[in-house]
C-alpha cells in the first residue's frame, strides 16, 4: 500500500522519534511548512545519497521556533516512520514543492534486554574514552535510534542503520560498530600520549635483568 508524501530531500538521515531543528529559507519550503500548518499534512524526509533517494522518514511539524520578516522560518520536527520512494515527482500537483508515492515500511521491535545492557555500557566507555560528559540514558525509553548520531557513525553507516527493519538488528549492527571503533580511540589516545611526551624527560620503570638469558641461535 502506497502513500503520498509532500518530500524534502536532504544529506542527512532523520531518525523514528528525533528531534530535527531546521531552518527554512527556500521558497518551496516555505511553502511547504505553511501548508503543514495550515492543513496539518506530514512530510517525507529521504536522504539524499550517492546521487540517489530511496529511503527515509515521515516527520510532522513539533514547533515554530521563530519566523523572520523574510518568510524564514527555524522549525522544529519529529521523526514518525521509515519509508522507501515507490515514484517521485519534482513537483506536487499545484505546487513547487517534490512529491512521492512511498512505502511505509513494518518495523520488528524485538530487543533483547541482554543487547541493551551491552550497547549501553559500550556508549558509556566510548565517551570515557573521549574524555566528554557520558549521555544521560533512560533504560525504559532506550532504543538503537536514541543515541545514533552520537557515537560515530558515518553518514552511510546511518543510513544502513535506518533501513535495518528489527531492533535486534539494529542493536547488534552498533554493537559490531562500537566494538570495532572504541579500540581505534584508545589507540588514537595511546598515540597522543606519545606524541605529547616527546622531547619531554621520561620516568621509566627499571627492568629486572637478572633472569636474563641471551637467545641462542
Amino acid at each position: 500500500m502506497t502513500t503520498r508524501l509532500a518530500l524534502f530531500p536532504l544529506q542527512n538521515v532523520v531518525f523514528p522519534g528525533e528531534k530535527l531543528p531546521l531552518h527554512i529559507f527556500e521558497e518551496r519550503y516555505k511553502q511547504l511548512i505553511k501548508d503543514c500548518e495550515d492543513t496539518g499534512i506530514t512530510f517525507g524526509i529521504p536522504v539524499y545519497l550517492n546521487n540517489r533517494l530511496e529511503y527515509g522518514t515521515e516527520v510532522e511539524l513539533a514547533s515554530v521556533a521563530k519566523s523572520y520578516p523574510s518568510g524564514a522560518k527555524d522549525v522544529i520536527c519529529r521523526g514518525l516512520r521509515v519509508f522507501r520512494i515507490k515514484e517521485f515527482d519534482h513537483h506536487e500537483k499545484g505546487k513547487i514543492y517534490a512529491g512521492g508515492d512511498v512505502e511505509f515500511l513494518e518495523d520488528i521491535d524485538n530487543p533483547e534486554e541482554e543487547q541493551i545492557s551491552q550497547l549501553m555500557d559500550l556508549i558509556t566507555e566510548l565517551y570515557v574514552h573521549l574524555e566528554v560528559p557520558p549521555p544521560n540514558i533512560d533504560r525504559e525509553t532506550f532504543r538503537s535510534f536514541t543515541l545514533a548520531h552520537k557515537i560515530g557513525l558515518s553518514l552511510q553507516q546511518e543510513y544502513t542503520l535506518l533501513k535495518q527493519r528489527s531492533e535486534k538488528e539494529r542493536l547488534s549492527y552498533l554493537i559490531n560498530h562500537l566494538l570495532i571503533t572504541i579500540p581505534i580511540v584508545q589507540e588514537m589516545n595511546r598515540a597522543k600520549y606519545v606524541i605529547e611526551l616527546n622531547g619531554h624527560f621520561r620516568n621509566f620503570d627499571p627492568l629486572d635483568f637478572r633472569e636474563f638469558r641471551l637467545r641462542q641461535r
